[in-house]
């Protein structure tokens, strides 16, 4: 099985990458937030890969981390979605947007991917959600560096207020959006970014 290639990206097609690697050109399908997330041709990549084989093809799926490869796999685990409605779904959600989605029941959002319909994203959410925790999903956001959850005492204050929007009644997706588009946390208090964030609700 490859696990991940390491080489020169080497040219952008449709839905899928080029990697040079030794010489040999790997075709990598991604989705198109990874694709936005690349640096551009002749530059070094490293790719976490899926290789699904089928009676007539190998087909590479390619992450730009650990953590997007394994929300692809709990995707593809759903009865009814494939590797390329997984890549759809991860196009039009980044994998922390997807636990809160699932975590929230939010069926429009997921309904976003391409060829997810309402049957499909009701039984991704009723298949995931056991498999996913509030509390887990905000631990996993502490430790991204681009993340809402920072490590230290404003982590604490972003969680309490995301905590803050959903007793009041709005959702998990939409209070995680609205606390991640408050600037200089780290000199705010609780009140603050609550106040700041329900702004952000009605832009």
């Amino acid at each position: 099985m490859i696990s991940y290639l390491r080489g020169t990206l080497a040219a952008f097609e449709e839905d899928k990458i080029i990697i040079d690697v030794g010489g040999v050109g790997y075709g990598v399908y991604v989705s198109g937030q990874t694709m936005d997330r690349l640096p551009s041709v002749g530059n070094e990549v490293k790719i976490h890969t899926y290789l699904n084989v089928k009676e007539d093809a190998m087909q590479l799926y390619g992450f730009l981390s650990r953590d997007d490869l394994g929300m692809f796999r709990l995707l593809i685990g759903v009865n009814g979605i494939g590797p390329k409605g997984g890549l759809g779904v991860l196009s039009a959600l980044s994998p922390d947007d997807l636990r809160f989605a699932v975590l929230a029941g939010d069926v429009k959002a997921i309904c976003a991917a391409p060829g997810i319909g309402k049957k499909t994203a009701e039984k991704l959410i009723l298949e995931l959600r056991d498999k996913m925790k509030l509390e887990d999903a905000l631990d996993h956001i502490a430790s991204e560096p681009e993340g809402v959850i920072q490590p230290g005492t404003h982590g604490r204050v972003q969680s309490e207020a995301i905590q803050a929007l959903v007793a009041l009644g709005y959702g998990n997706t939409e209070a995680l959006r609205a606390v991640k588009m408050v600037e200089e946390v780290e000199s705010m208090e609780v009140e603050d970014v609550l106040k700041q964030a329900l702004k952000n609700m009605s832009l």
